[in-house]
Parts: structure tokens; sequence; C-alpha cells
């Protein structure tokens, strides 16, 4: 096969290198000044990883247990690495270089622009649907916050949909073998909502084709392309085994998994899941940024409504300032918010002319996908269709932030707007324009002209004065007005720049330009609203995790214990996961026995110890479920003299003198508000039978996280706990070399019967869903760049037999 260069080659390279240039010229103080994006949900995460990092790094090996968060926790989903692992390479290779977690943006690019290429759109207008898929302030807004994970999945959703069309159309081979990568590498980041939707995406074009093609390919010509499919989605699971069986032993344990309290329901409770839901009318930021107002906090300038009102009411500039510089804009149906989904204007204008230009095929498939995305972010605003899905659909209840949904609708707007616009094109059809054209543009008009009809009423005005509130609203109208004129401007514009194209007096590469460029500032100029230069930093872990003298005090203490930092909470951040064992930290799948018993303990218990210090009193003993953590010190502040030992700590592992029985899991939790936990434990007698106590002492000898070693001189027979959080898997334990059966006492600790005498106690942690499954996944990405090697030979072989 003779190449032609300036046709075959030139245009995809100049389309990777705006790619590319796009990427390093927004993020350059990633790319090039070795900067950071300050993400506050990363370092976070950083503070929970920081045990089972260090520990890698000095013994090479994975603890897969981390102690530093909420009492303990597998360290599944906070960081974990397999030997032999080459989805990093893949990774590296395939973005060039670019830096973690930008290089995603441009695989995404990269991906929906060999996507549409296989759609039959040109170059040109390929690359206008892939700057408009990768930078939607979804995704910039995401990576501020720190979603890389999020990111990445919905950057492979190309990757995923392109084996599966490529499949369809009859390259099988190569196809299967793309879809095995694209679904490799989702599956790696473990974003499971978004590969969920994936799913979605993937079945509604496999219908689409199913019912268009079955006549013309027949079934079993059909049948071989699926068959094809499941075998690339094999490969798939079979490279993330290690990652996926992982998972699925911890998911019964987590909250996301079934109720343990009889009280309690399975998954997620249906007002955490939905609490974020996008409002019906909020969909309209998708066309108009500022609809709803912005962000929750927003920079407003000078003479801005606020501003005089502020300035009018007495204030002085500091305080005008401060208001100002975050002002509570935002007046939608969610909790916060860090800024509008926006679509941007030009490409909904483009996918709308699909509806009379585009393929009956892509306008039912990224149609339907859009229509069905949005009834999904609206959550508990269309509670009768979303509420009816959480209860019947598989694994559906396990989700949270359904707005999310709104990934699958920014895939599928760009997707259809290009392949519209390359229709439009070739028919030289005004009559799609025109509608399109007068629709939107009437829209936006409605919107600018007519914006005094909304209320502009948002929760974040309570407790405000009304004078305040007042300007508020003015300025929420002034900013929804604003953006709607700004769209009407950028509709307009694509609309005469596609008027002239089909009048042939500008070429196509002349159209492809001007909307490109039309669509990058205005994707640039919204973005650069949330995340811009102020969102770089050097080092920002160095700041955040900068040792205090409280640390310090701690720190001179090196034996075995929790720390519990009142200035953080239990679940705000992961500060002091990062240098000690804490009773609280950060993790969005915690253990469902250790979320119970925050709800209906631990939560309770340190409000009431709190109000009464406040009044200078320290009721150690009164925190009995914070002390059964081995909660040696209480933090309440960054000062030395901010650090009290708690003197009524149980310590790392006790003897008690009574157990008392229990019969369900509720009896247990609240036997545990009664009950000294020094000297009583609770143990289920259905799940372990009568269970007798004892009497000795227990000593805590050697640490490790995946590794615990006590000395026991037991002078009776009987029940010793220790104040290790109960995990029915990947946990044994051993006195004396003999393995023995893990109790689980005081609802959520582990216990065992430990005979009289002197003896040495070992509990180790090696689960199988890690160690049996390393060696099959790396064979199984071995197999998926194989096949891609294969397929990527026998379609250049064809395409050389066709000449």
């Amino acid at each position: 096969m003779q190449l032609n260069f300036k046709k075959d080659l030139l245009p995809h390279l100049v389309g990777i290198a705006i790619f590319y240039a796009i990427v390093v010229v927004y993020f350059a103080p990633v790319v090039l000044q070795d900067q950071v994006i300050m993400q506050g949900d990363i370092l976070k995460w950083e503070g929970s990883a920081k045990e089972t990092m260090d520990f890698r790094e000095a013994t090479g090996e994975e603890p897969l247990w981390t102690n530093s968060v909420f009492g303990g926790m597998p360290a599944y989903f906070v960081s974990l690495k397999f030997a032999g692992d080459i989805t990093n390479a893949l990774v590296s290779v395939i973005t060039l270089g670019l830096p973690h977690p930008v290089n995603s943006l441009f695989l995404s690019m990269v991906a929906m622009y060999v996507l549409m290429l296989t759609f039959g759109v040109r170059p040109v207008f390929a690359i206008i649907a892939s700057v408009a898929f990768a930078m939607s302030s979804y995704n910039l807004l995401s990576l501020a916050a720190g979603h890389n994970a999020k990111i990445w999945a919905i950057s492979l959703m190309p990757v995923i949909l392109l084996g599966i069309h490529l499949a369809f159309n009859k390259k099988r081979l190569l196809g299967a073998a793309i879809l095995g990568l694209g679904l490799l590498l989702q599956l790696k980041f473990n974003h499971v909502q978004i590969t969920y939707y994936t799913l979605i995406i993937s079945m509604i074009y496999v219908i689409v084709r199913l019912v268009i093609d079955w006549k013309k390919e027949g079934l079993p010509q059909l049948g071989k392309t699926i068959a094809f499919l499941a075998l690339g989605a094999v490969l798939a699971v079979g490279g993330n085994i290690g990652r996926l069986a992982t998972a699925l032993e911890y998911a019964p344990y987590s909250t996301r998994g079934e109720a343990t309290l009889e009280s309690a329901s399975a998954g997620l409770d249906k007002d955490y899941a939905f609490s974020w839901s996008n409002g019906k009318l909020e969909t309209l930021t998708l066309l108009v940024p500022n609809f709803y107002g912005g962000g929750s906090s927003t920079p407003l300038g000078k003479n801005t409504a606020s501003e005089k009102a502020l300035r009018s009411n007495g204030l002085d500039p500091g305080q005008i300032n401060g208001f100002l510089q975050g002002a509570p804009t935002y007046w939608g149906d969610q909790p916060f918010t860090g800024g509008p989904i926006y679509g941007g204007v030009i490409l909904i204008f483009l996918a709308f002319i699909g509806i009379w230009a585009a393929p009956k095929e892509s306008l039912y498939t990224f149609g339907a996908i859009i229509i069905l995305s949005i009834l999904l972010s609206w959550g508990k605003n269309l509670s009768w269709f979303n509420y009816f899905l959480f209860d019947v659909l598989p694994g559906y209840n396990k989700f949270r932030a359904v707005s999310m949904a709104l990934g699958m609708t920014l895939f599928a707007i760009p997707t259809l707007a290009a392949i519209s616009l390359e229709r439009l094109y070739l028919s030289k059809d005004f009559k799609p324009l025109y509608i399109a054209g007068a629709s939107i543009g009437g829209l936006l008009l409605l919107l600018a002209i007519g914006a005094g009809v909304f209320r502009f009423e948002g929760a974040a005005d309570a407790g405000l004065p009304d004078w305040l509130i007042n300007a508020i609203r003015q300025d929420r109208k002034a900013m929804l007005s604003a953006s709607a004129w700004r769209s009407l401007a950028l509709v307009a514009a694509s609309f005469a720049l596609i008027y002239f194209a089909l009048k042939n007096r500008i070429s196509d590469i002349a159209l492809g330009l001007g909307i490109f460029a039309l669509v990058t500032i205005d994707l640039w100029t919204v973005n650069k609203h949330y995340l811009n230069d102020n969102s770089f930093q050097g080092n920002p872990s160095r700041a955040y995790f900068a040792e205090t003298p409280a640390d310090q005090e701690v720190a001179k203490d090196d034996s075995y214990f929790r720390v519990l930092d009142l200035t953080e909470g239990l679940t705000a951040t992961g500060k002091s996961s990062y240098r000690f064992h804490s009773l609280g930290g950060y993790h969005g799948a915690k253990m469902r026995r250790y979320q119970d018993l925050l709800d209906n303990r631990l939560n309770a218990e340190l409000s009431e110890f709190v109000k009464k210090a406040q009044e200078g009193e320290f009721d150690f003993a009164g925190i009995q479920t914070i002390n059964m953590m081995n909660t040696k010190y209480i933090i309440a502040g960054t000062a030395a003299n901010s650090v009290f030992e708690n003197p009524e700590s149980n310590g790392p592992a006790w003897i008690p003198s009574q157990v008392v029985s229990v019969q369900t899991n509720q009896e247990e939790m609240d036997e545990l508000g009664r009950i000294d936990t020094k000297t009583q434990a609770t143990v289920n007698s259905r799940e372990f039978g009568k269970i007798a106590a004892g009497a000795g002492q227990i000593t805590h000898t050697s640490y490790a996280p995946n590794e615990l070693k006590y000395q026991a001189e037991m002078s009776k027979e009987g029940l010793a706990v220790f104040s290790e959080i109960y995990y029915p898997v990947g946990w044994t334990a051993s006195i004396n070399g003999k393995e023995t059966e893990i109790l689980r006492t005081d609802y959520l600790l582990r216990g065992l019967i430990v005979p009289a005498g002197t003896h040495e106690i070992v509990f180790k942690f090696e689960p199988t869903s890690y160690t049996a499954t390393k060696t099959p996944m790396i064979i199984f990405q071995y197999l998926i760049v194989l096949s891609l090697i294969a397929g990527l030979f026998f379609t250049i072989k064809e395409k050389n037999e066709r000449g």
C-alpha cells in the first residue's frame, strides 16, 4: 500500500500536535515547570496512602492492609500495585510521556479523533469533537477536585466504543483488541461508576446495530462479532483479575455492600446516593454556563450589585473583597458545586442539527445516550424513574452523585455533533441549519432577554441580610443574561461559518478551523474560571502535611496506638493518617461496620466529649468505643500543648473479665453503649457460640501493616480482644505457630480464644484474592498487547491486498 504523506499522514500528525499543544499550553506549570494541580481529594488520598507507600518502598512488598485510616481497612482501594503490571508503561507510551493526570486529556482527544475518523468524519471536523470532549468543564472541574480516576475512566470511553465500532464494521480482531485495551485501562483506574456508564453506552450502540444490521448481515455474522467482542472483554477482565478480585472481596464488607444492622438497607441510602442530583433546569448549563450562577463560590468584580450593596452598608474594603472573592452565586439544587457542567454551546448546536442531518444509526445511538444520561443525572428530581432504576438495576444502588451521568452526555454530544457536521457539509442542505439555528438561537435569546422570569433563590441565601440577598440575586440574573448573550454570539458565529461553507464561499478546512477556534476559545475561557494559574503549586503536600508541634509531641511515643484529631473530625481529611494510625481518615468506601460505629457510637461520643471539654471537663471514661479503638492521643490543635494523652485508652489488646452474649448485630451495637469495654466484651453467640471469659495479660510486641505480633500470659483460657478491625477474609491468626479461628467481638474488633500459659500470637494478612491472581493477570495483559499487534497486522495486510 502506497502512502501519500500529505493526504494519509499529515492531517493526523497535525491533529496529534494540536492535542499535545493544548495540554502543554493549558497545563504548562505541570508539563514544563514540574508543578502539580492543587487537588484537595488527592491530598487527602495521599494522607491515607502514606503508610502503604512507605511500606512498599521500604520492603518491596505490598502490605494490602493499612491501619492509618478508620482504625484499619484493606489497602486495595487506597494504593495497590502488582509486580509485572504493564498498564503504567502502556499509558506512558500512548500519552507520549505527558505527566499524570493531564495525560488523560491528551489520550481522550486522540481516542475521540480516531473514533470520529472511523465514523467517516474528516480530520478537521474530528479535531473539533476531540477538543470539545476532552476540555469540557466537567473534566477540568474534576481535575481541579482531584477526581483523576474518574477523568481517566471517561477518557477511555471512546477507546472502548472504537473497538466495538470497528468490530461491527468487519475488523473484528482489531476491534476486540482495542476494546480489550480500553477496558483493561479503564478497569485499572477502578472507577466502577464510569465503567457502568460505559457499559450503558456500549449496550445502546450494540442494540441499535443489531436492530439495523440483523437483516443485512444475518445473525451468524453478528454472532461472530459479539463473540470477538466478548473475547476482548474477557481479556480485559483477565488483565485486571487481581484488582477485580480484591474489589469484589471487599465490596460485601464496605458501605456499598449488604447492610449489617438489621434496621439498615443494603447498598447506599437513597438520600445519600441522590444528594448530588442535577436540577431539571440545571441541564441548561450545558448551553449557558452561568445559568445557575457558576460555582458555589464565585468571584464577583467591582461595580456588581453585591459590591455596591456591601459598600453602601458600610463594610470595610477587606470584608467586601473577602465576600466578593467567594460569593455564593450558585442557586441550583445540588448541595454545592465547583462550577457548571458546560458542554459547549456550539457542539450542542451541531448535535441538534443531527436530528435532521445525521445518519439514523448515529442519531438513534447518541440521541438515546444523551436523553437517558440527562434523565439519570436528574436523580431525585425525577424520582419515579431514578428510584425505580436504583431498586431494580443490578449494582446501580452502589453509586452516588448521579449527576456523574452527564459524563455520558458530554461524550455523546461532541460525537453526534461531528457526525452531523460531516453529513451536513456533504449534503449542502440548509434546512437542518436553519431549523437548529432558529431553535437554539431562539432559546438563547429568550434566556438573554427574559432572565428576570427566574427567582434566583438559593440555599446559600439563608442567614444573609435581605439587602445582600437582593443584591446577589441581581448578580445571578446578570450572570445568566450575559452568559446567554455570549452563547448566542458563539452560535451565530458558527452558523455563519457553516452557511458560507454550504454556499462554497469557504472550504471545509476554513470551516473546521473556524469552529475549532471558536470551541477552543469558548471552553478555554470558561474553564479558566475554575482551573487556572492559581490552581498549580510546586509541592502542595509540603504545606498540607507540614509537621506541627502537636505532631512532634505525639511522635515522641513510639508505641502502637491511634490518634483522634479533633481539628479534622473523623471523616473530613487524611492529615492525621499521614503520620499516625488514625481513628478517622478519608475514603469513599469505608468498611460497613466502621460506618455503623460512626453513625451509632463514635460521632455521638465525640460530640459529647467535645461539649464537656469546652466546659473544662475531660471525660475520657465516657468515650468507651473511642477507648476500645486504642485511641491514646486526642489532638485539639497544632500546638504541643493541644495534645491530650487519653489515660482510659484500652491499648492494643486486653482480656475482658466478662463476655456479654448477644443474638443480633443491633443488640451488639446497643450493648456497646452500655458496657465498660475494658472489662466487658460482646460476642454474637449465633455466629461464634458461647465464649468464656479468661484472665491474663497481652502485650503488643511487633507491628507491620500486614503482620501483628503479641505476647500472651494467660492464667485462664478465654477471650482476648485486639483493637484491630475484624475482616473475615485474608487475615489468619496463629498461637505458637498453630492457626486458630478469629472471632468478632465488640461489633467490629478481633478476638481469639487464648489457652492458659505463655504464647506468641501472630496475625497475618495474606488474601488469596491478591496472591493467587498476580501471575494470571500479567499473562492476560500481554495477550491483549499481542492481539492488538495481530489485529493491526491483519488490518494492514488486508488493506495492502485491496490496494
